[in-house]
């Protein structure tokens, strides 16, 4: 069995619910998170670094009771979970969100809902379309990550309109971000992808050129995790080469997970905030695309 990290109860009011008195007078919620980790370098070392501070986890946990309000406490639990999953060191994570005050109707005690996530390298998938029906194409793209095997979706961008950069004159396009946990090692997740790409018709002629859909793999790993993957190859460069400098691609990821990192030199000194990345750049030919298509 794995050693375990317990936080029980922690606590605070929120505005989760589906009724409109919910969502406007909230409730108190109560959160239990059970974190399966290999503590044998803490306890040998004694050493804050090698271990989970729970004091960040409880900050996170009621950063999103008393954030914006879910219909679910099926959906709380979820992204408590994802947040949790952020700490390389966890393998697996049990979120029990309470609900004590919910209008069941009837006498009750507590109502709960538990969900268990299992690890993996957190992943960062770039896409755009100039192209044809350009927020279908995206909406459909989006869907098959969704049903990839080994491939968790834990967050989608907003939509955004960009210029293009580079390349031949054409059309501008609409780029997004999709965020997530992969079990594929990155050559497989980018074979996956380029599948996906070729489903809509996509093709290589012209560098930079127009494109039906695009699908580049930005990272793979939490910059300084253990789960990291970089790459040097032609085939595959890890992570993206040119990322750093594309405000159509950090825009929107910074959208998807405001807490991004990106690694743009060796060692611990060469990872970034996306958000500082962004204060170098020209966000000029970024702009709000169009909402999301509905299912």
């Amino acid at each position: 069995m794995s050693d375990r990290i317990v936080l029980q109860g922690v606590s605070a009011r929120g505005t989760h619910g589906v009724l409109d008195f919910e969502k406007r007078d909230g409730q108190t919620f109560l959160v239990d998170v059970t974190m399966e980790c290999d503590l044998s370098a803490a306890g040998r070392t004694d050493d804050l670094a090698a271990t989970v501070n729970y004091a960040e986890v409880a900050d996170d946990v009621v950063a999103r009771i008393t954030g914006p309000s879910f219909d679910l406490i099926e959906r709380l639990a979820e992204v408590v979970a994802d947040d949790v999953l952020r700490h390389d060191l966890v393998d697996r994570v049990e979120v029990v969100v309470h609900k004590p005050e919910a209008p069941v109707g009837h006498p009750f005690t507590d109502v709960q809902v538990a969900v268990v996530r299992d690890n993996a390298a957190r992943v960062v998938v770039a896409l755009g379309s100039n192209l044809g029906d350009r927020g279908e194409t995206l909406h459909a793209a989006v869907g098959a990550l969704r049903v990839l095997p080994g491939l968790t979706v834990t967050a989608v961008s907003a939509l955004v309109e960009t210029d293009p950069v580079g390349g031949p004159e054409q059309p501008p396009y609409l780029n997004a971000v999709v965020v997530g946990r992969s079990t594929l090692p990155p050559d497989e997740l980018l074979a996956a992808l380029h599948a996906i790409e070729a489903d809509h018709g996509r093709t290589r002629e012209i560098r930079w050129g127009a494109r039906t859909l695009d699908l580049d793999l930005v990272q793979h790993g939490v910059p300084g995790g253990r789960r990291e993957v970089t790459s040097d190859a032609a085939e595959l460069t890890l992570p993206h080469p040119r990322a750093s400098e594309r405000a159509f691609v950090l825009v929107p990821w910074l959208d998807a997970d405001p807490r991004a990192t990106l690694r743009v030199g060796p060692g611990p000194d060469g990872i970034r905030r996306v958000s500082d990345l962004l204060t170098d750049l020209d966000r000029s030919g970024v702009r709000p695309g169009p909402r999301w298509e509905q299912s």
